[in-house]
């Protein structure tokens, strides 16, 4: 019955794909975005820009397709196979539980653009289907990522052996500029085609609802993978204190696991994440732009947000083969060097050329004498040029804050160390936790800078063209942020397939084969070093998880400035529905202000700790496994078992599911309820309470997940240190580290960086849905279809704490001993 509803679920999908190719003739709502008619000058840019995509995709492929041909031993080439095959059944797991997420939000977009707009079926199956490209969009890409990353893994292990550490660095790092530039382009050119195709009364709606399908596949698989990378991982790890075992050790059931949840985590979760932060933000300014801006300009600026776009994927390409250039020249003939610093050029390279570039064009396009373009605009192009480079800027200012409090090199993680050694794990976690609050106080003080600096350049002639521009400057930040999204996405990616490596490495037990020198300078023509190869492998590894560090408060950081542009866009649409001037609502004075940011900041604080609940529990499910199965006795096999393997995976898939669902119902449903509270019924005072929750959402996320981020990265490199610098694997300093590594890990890979999605997606749907709650046929009913759904909601919250919790034992035998709930025997 499950599979036959599987597949009635798929055919329906595709029946409503292939419709989004044919034409919808419908009335647009007076609720609709109208996208504007571009001049013929205009498309013919934008051609040349879907053009520019399908090279850039070009570029990807041929990537991918050099990594491919890198010959590695096939002990390691097995592993790696194995890893992806149990990548592949957790995806594919992960697919059809999107099926069933999206009749949740399908029936809301039918509802409104069917029910209360009065659309034709037409009009609502070309949204829905749109809504679906989106979520295959952000699902798609991430089979890639998994695919990509686990070619790269091997390859990059293999290649520890010959004594070249520029080779591991460019294998790993080819493999991440494959996964983002063809990322950014499969996204552009979806968006490029609405912009472009879909006819005008039905493409502003379609933005929205392919954004919506970005952020749902994006949430789903990014909550998901963080809660099983880290059950997997915090598994493994906790061998090493248990049974004193080394590093991925083979006999260890867990170890299989984690190189797949590097995956499921690391890779599955970011690409979907990254396809969908560069939708949604431009989805973010596309709506603000065609609501607040004169409409004699719309179509001008439209193009030239476009065109930048689409300069990110030049300029990243070109930045890259500039960095690979001086890397050669400056490490290729290095036995050692520091795997940070080629990653670090190739950051600033791409942001000072991409600044450049920006200013460039934009005075090609909007410059004095620039045809078409008019004259209100031709004297503005150097403040847009500005307030978009304060975003570039900021996307490589980010990084160098973040490796402060992360970095192996950093003063902050000799400081967790220092701890550990006289104070074991309690000072260790103390020292871990002041780390992650000093770096929410310099990141939040940076993208305050940054937006400082914005909203003043705001001040000269934006005002002119468009209402709130100091909002628009805001938006722009975070396009900025994005200018080199490929690479932004490319160092992320380079971290997993570091990670794999080293664990595919041990796995692989190529130390062990018979005459295995022999047989590698008979194949591969070089003699191996495997003392080498292992501080290669651990070195790489500690690069790769300072540049996953960097990435993040990007990502969460554009999260948040684009979700200000759109609440921006969703309070112009209730000043339109309802004829109230926002500033006599939006105000502190007004109790339901004061209620909505508590709610928001009540939400975030829920959503960390019920993610970290599914990795608690499931992780605890995961080392009674491994405690009950692992064999260390001298006869036992040294071998990886596959059965027992499977089976933590199982565990994992099994708690990532029930904990996302959880969660996703939650937000799903205090979205809606929130919003349909907020319905104006007695007064329109109430309609602050959504807006307040929207942003209390975007600031209490940006400043928890900035925190958990940091701290978990810096008890991850601190960790990283005392196995590579120090060599003092299997000491008590070793333990407490581990121990402070595994309390970063849901911190780091699992909150906080779930809450970019989560942010996005709470904004877009609820600019859906207080439209549905504002609708003049609605409002009555939205306070009572609101109270519902907040019961639903506060029931999965309860669920995912009551749900997911561990089993309570009494071994005390005078007092009665606790059962297990229904859903912890199943």
């Amino acid at each position: 019955m499950k599979n036959r509803v599987v597949k009635a679920t798929l055919e329906g999908l595709f029946s409503l794909a292939i419709l989004s190719l044919t034409p919808a003739i419908a009335a647009a709502s007076e609720a609709n975005l109208k996208i504007p008619n571009l001049s013929q000058g205009q498309n013919n840019l934008l051609l040349w820009g879907i053009v520019v995509c399908v090279l850039g995709m070009l570029f990807g492929y041929y990537q991918f397709t050099r990594v491919r041909r890198i010959r590695a031993h096939q002990s390691m080439l097995d592993v790696a196979n194995i890893i992806y095959e149990t990548c592949k059944t957790y995806l594919i797991q992960q697919g059809k539980l999107l099926c069933i997420l999206f009749v949740f939000i399908g029936f809301c977009i039918a509802f409104y653009f069917g029910f209360l707009q009065k659309m034709p079926l037409s009009g609502v199956l070309l949204i829905l289907a749109w809504t679906i490209l989106g979520i295959l969009g952000s699902y798609s890409v991430a089979w890639y990522g998994i695919r990509m990353n686990t070619l790269a893994n091997s390859r990059t292990a293999f290649a520890s052996l010959e004594k070249k550490p520029l080779k591991l660095l460019n294998i790993a790092l080819d493999a991440g500029m494959s996964i983002g530039v063809l990322l950014v382009c499969v996204e552009l050119i979806m968006m490029l085609i609405i912009l472009l195709f879909v006819p005008r009364e039905l493409a502003g709606a379609s933005f929205i609802g392919f954004a919506i399908g970005e952020s749902l596949g994006a949430s789903a698989l990014r909550i998901a993978g963080g809660i099983f990378t880290k059950i997997a991982d915090i598994g493994s790890d906790l061998m090493k204190i248990v049974f004193g075992i080394k590093e991925d050790d083979p006999r260890n059931p867990g170890v299989i696991a984690d190189c797949t949840g590097d995956n499921a985590g690391d890779s599955v979760g970011p690409t979907a994440d990254g396809f969908e932060t560069y939708g949604v933000t431009g989805v973010a300014l596309v709506s603000f732009i065609v609501l607040a801006v004169q409409p004699a300009l719309t179509g001008t600026l439209l193009t030239w947000i476009f065109v930048m776009r689409v300069l990110m994927i030049i300029t990243s390409v070109t930045s890259f083969y500039i960095n690979r250039a001086l890397s050669q020249a400056r490490f290729g003939s290095k036995d050692d060097f520091d795997f940070e610093q080629p990653l670090t050029s190739l950051v600033w390279i791409t942001s000072i050329l991409s600044i450049a570039v920006t200013f460039a064009v934009s005075y090609y396009l909007l410059g004095p004498g620039s045809a078409d373009v008019p004259a209100q605009l031709q004297k503005l192009w150097l403040v847009l040029s500005v307030i978009i480079s304060c975003g570039t800027l900021g996307a490589a200012l980010i990084p160098e804050f973040t490796k402060v409090f992360t970095s192996p090199n950093s003063l902050h993680v000799a400081e967790v160390v220092k701890a550990s050694r006289e104070g074991g794990p309690s000072l260790n976690i103390l020292s871990g936790l002041v780390a992650g609050n000093f770096s929410a106080f310099w990141i939040g003080m940076v993208f305050f800078a940054l937006m400082f600096v914005a909203y003043y350049a705001s001040g000269y002639g934006l005002s002119e063209i468009m209402i709130y521009p100091s909002i628009f400057a805001f938006g722009l930040v975070a396009f900025g942020m994005l200018g080199m999204g490929p690479v932004t996405i490319a160092v992320d990616s380079y971290g997993p397939v570091t990670d794999n490596a080293q664990s595919i490495y041990e796995l692989s037990l190529i130390e062990t084969i018979p005459k295995i020198k022999e047989e590698i300078q008979r194949e591969f023509n070089f003699k191996p070093d495997f003392d080498k190869a292992k501080h290669y492998l651990e070195a790489n590894d500690g690069a790769g998880n300072t540049f996953k560090a960097t990435a993040k408060p990007v990502l969460i950081g554009t999260a948040v400035v684009g979700a200000t542009t759109m609440i921006f866009s969703l309070i112009l649409v209730i000043k339109d529905v309802l004829g109230v001037q926002p500033e006599e609502i939006l105000t502190l004075l007004n109790p339901y202000t004061i209620f909505g940011f508590l709610a928001g900041g009540s939400v975030i604080y829920w959503f960390t700790g019920a993610s970290t609940q599914a990795v608690t529990t499931g992780a605890y499910r995961a080392v009674e496994y491994i405690k009950m199965n692992i064999q260390l006795d001298e006869k036992a096999s040294q071998k990886a078992a596959t059965e027992k393997s499977k089976e933590v995976v199982k565990i994992c898939t099994q708690y990532a599911q029930q904990g996302m669902f959880n969660i996703f119902i939650a937000i799903f449903s205090f979205t809606l309820a929130f919003s349909c509270l907020s319905a104006p019924t007695a007064g329109k005072d109430s309609v602050a309470f959504f807006v307040s929750y929207l942003i209390s959402i975007a600031v209490f996320g940006l400043f928890q997940a900035v925190f958990m981020a940091n701290a978990g990265g810096c008890w991850d490199n601190a960790k990283k240190v005392v196995e590579v610098d120090l060599q003092e694997k299997g000491t008590a300093l070793h333990e407490a580290t581990v121990v402070g590594d595994t309390v970063g890990d849901p911190f780091k890979d699992t909150s906080s960086v779930a809450l970019n999605p989560i942010i996005k997606f709470t904004t877009l749907f609820g600019l859906l849905a207080m439209e549905i709650a504002i609708s003049e046929s609605f409002r009555n009913i939205a306070p009572y279809v609101g109270g519902i759904f907040l019961l639903i909601a506060l029931f999965f919250v309860w669920r995912s704490f009551y749900g997911m919790r561990i089993p309570l034992r009494n071994e005390n035998p005078s007092r009665e001993v606790m059962k297990e709930s229904a859903a912890d025997q199943e």
